[in-house]
């Protein structure tokens, strides 16, 4: 299928042109006319499949023909709720690009920053308003934000929302809208729980499932090191320096723990950041400009802050630490492999994680290469046979000798920690 043929006004045909998109993805094509039918929709598709077009370029096209040329005080007729900053200006730009041919105006607003110039320009008038829940609600309550006359409401990465605690602020953004309004949830992964949060919210909707969650790109090289907890910093250090690694993203679980790895590499010598959401969101705009101009060859990420993160050539990614839910497992090796080009995905298993790596190989079904040849591993037991072991590997006490053997002792003795 052509975007010609998907009955788009010539407006956004001529700004879908001039980016170089002949053909629809997966889920444009299968959303996009359920969309300019008025459809309540639910939307499924991993990372880097196009999923904000899908919902911004009919959102667009409707608008478009209902505001026209009108030069009435312009009203909120599209909100895109999301969980994180980086999304919301992702999507902005998003908006702004597609609807470059149109009259339609588009406001991003998310908080950590002044709101006198959001409120300045909610006074002007708008009609497609992207904003974190938290703003938004502070914005209403101001009496800033008036959604009387809402056309559609995207809520996107729903799981992201469900994940970080913004069910209730969901559910009184919902009550401020119109119940005749479209409601459009698009998300990478779709538990059980969004499920049911999608059903108190849409009305007879279509679900889209472009790729199953459990699914992993077929052109992404997935790697798993069984290493030492304390040794990651040193097999990280290594893999960058030997095999000349740039253009890296490294998953962290938590902030401090990011912060502390980038802490290692700068001590190095390899220029590193850290985005996460203690940062300020001038911070984080900084880092993933330095990061996508090449200024930084690593970043390193919490899963909430890399929701945000848009880049169509990443080449690896990294987990520092695997997740917990092995759905993030795919969402995360999603940021690379993107559009049709290689990507490689390494993990760092410790033995205290290995549960959540027999998790992740019981839902991606692959058979991931194990990398035994590095001189950091488990002091105990058989790396090689953990993915295939029937129960979770021991804590190994390592102040008793009979853990280890003499030559990893004495290679441990003689290695000098680099941080």
């Amino acid at each position: 299928m052509l975007f010609e043929e998907l009955s788009l006004s010539k407006s956004i045909q001529k700004a879908v042109y001039e980016l170089g998109y002949l053909n629809p993805t997966p889920i444009q094509e299968k959303s996009i006319p359920l969309v300019l039918a008025g459809n309540d929709l639910i939307g499924c598709a991993q990372t880097g499949t196009g999923k904000t077009a899908a919902f911004a370029i009919p959102i667009i096209h409707q608008l478009h023909r209902i505001v026209g040329s009108s030069k009435k005080a312009k009203q909120i007729r599209a909100l895109v709720v999301t969980p994180t900053r980086e999304l919301a200006v992702q999507i902005g730009q998003s908006f702004d690009t597609y609807a470059k041919y149109t009259n339609l105006t588009q406001l991003t607003i998310f908080g950590g920053v002044s709101q006198n110039p959001q409120v300045d320009a909610l006074k002007n008038g708008i009609d497609i308003l992207i904003a974190t829940p938290g703003r938004l609600l502070d914005l209403h309550k101001q009496g800033f934000i008036d959604l009387d006359h809402l056309h559609t409401l995207v809520l996107d990465e729903a799981d992201q929302m469900l994940d970080m605690g913004f069910v209730n602020d969901v559910k009184k953004i919902v009550k401020l809208t119109p119940n005749n309004r479209q409601t459009l949830f698009f998300s990478a992964t779709m538990p059980m729980a969004i499920r049911e949060l999608a059903e108190m919210f849409l009305t007879n909707p279509e679900t889209v499932t472009v790729s199953p969650v459990s699914s992993t790109a077929e052109n992404v090289e997935q790697r798993v090191y069984f290493v030492e907890k304390g040794e990651k910093r040193n097999l990280l250090y290594q893999l960058i320096k030997n095999e000349n690694l740039t253009d890296v993203l490294v998953f962290s679980r938590t902030k401090h723990g990011a912060d502390n790895v980038v802490k290692a590499l700068r001590k190095n010598n390899i220029p590193a950041e850290a985005i996460h959401g203690d940062k300020s969101q001038n911070a984080r705009q900084r880092v993933l400009e330095a990061f996508k101009n090449k200024e930084v060859g690593v970043l390193v990420a919490t899963d909430i802050a890399a929701r945000g993160i848009d880049i169509d050539q990443l080449p690896v990614v990294i987990n520092f630490d695997l997740p917990n839910i092995p759905e993030t497992y795919v969402h995360r090796i999603g940021r690379t492999g993107r559009a049709g080009n290689g990507g490689i995905a390494i993990s760092f298993c410790s033995k205290d994680e290995h549960g959540y790596w027999k998790d992740i190989q019981k839902l991606i079904k692959v058979d991931v290469k194990t990398v035994s040849d590095h001189p950091y591993p488990w002091h105990s037991g058989n790396p090689e046979t953990a993915p295939g072991g029937s129960t979770k590997p021991k804590n190994s006490n390592r102040g008793k000798e009979g853990h280890k053997s003499r030559k990893s002792t004495a290679s441990k003795q003689n290695k000098k920690r680099w941080y």
